[in-house]
């Protein structure tokens, strides 16, 4: 992300803040797929974490949380969130993507509303696959925009150019599946909760040399 983008969030941080999640039930739903991959010893990464309320629900199942957002402000929101709430097991540090995943020896990253943000969505996929442990598990929800509104592809940079929008890649769900086969992920759960997001639950393999549909896999 660049700094126009971190601008773009830092000015959006409280309203943001207070948002009222559009899809309730849906948001539910992830929560409780993602608890299933969690134990109080998991090791989690959050990109994009945003004002901290997704891994403040997963606090009580999960070991330590390391939460990053590019945004000074968003992280400044969650850290106020987490210490009224007096939640010891999660670190909020501002950070881009690309800078955390130098670190590694995850359990299970996520990485939702994200990766139509980034600037080189491979490169990230790729990273955070060597950032996990051999068998842990990516958690991400993206809008997949080209399935059914491929012409924003071309109102969106000039949206950008204007500073209504930060970076939205348009990219369609076979593209992003695309992207996780490649880096070597094995799809284990994947749901569109409307028509133009998709939740993947990705694996790394523990023998990361194996593919999808080898059935030699060492657990």
């Amino acid at each position: 992300m660049t700094t126009t983008e971190a601008r773009f969030w830092d000015r959006w941080a409280n309203r943001y803040a207070n948002k009222l999640v559009p899809n309730q039930s849906a948001y539910e739903k992830k929560l409780a797929k993602t608890r299933e991959y969690l134990t109080t010893e998991s090791n989690v990464l959050e990109l994009g974490c945003g004002t901290g309320s997704t891994a403040l629900a997963h606090a009580p199942y999960a070991g330590h949380i390391l939460a990053t957002d590019y945004s000074t402000k968003m992280i400044a929101i969650a850290q106020q969130k987490a210490h009224a709430r007096n939640i010891q097991n999660i670190r909020f540090k501002q950070a881009t993507a690309e800078q955390i995943l130098n670190e590694s020896d995850f359990d299970l990253v996520m990485a939702h509303s994200l990766l139509h943000l980034i600037e080189n969505r491979d490169m990230l996929i790729r990273n955070t696959f060597q950032a996990l442990k051999p068998g842990g598990w990516l958690v991400q929800n993206t809008p997949c925009l080209g399935d059914h509104k491929a012409f924003l592809s071309a109102i969106f940079p000039l949206a950008r150019a204007l500073k209504l929008v930060p970076r939205i890649n348009v990219f369609k769900k076979r593209e992003l599946l695309e992207s996780l086969s490649t880096a070597g992920f094995i799809l284990e759960y994947e749901w569109q909760p409307d028509p133009d997001t998709v939740f993947i639950i990705a694996r790394k393999p523990v023998n990361p040399q194996l593919k999808q549909g080898d059935k030699h896999e060492n657990f």
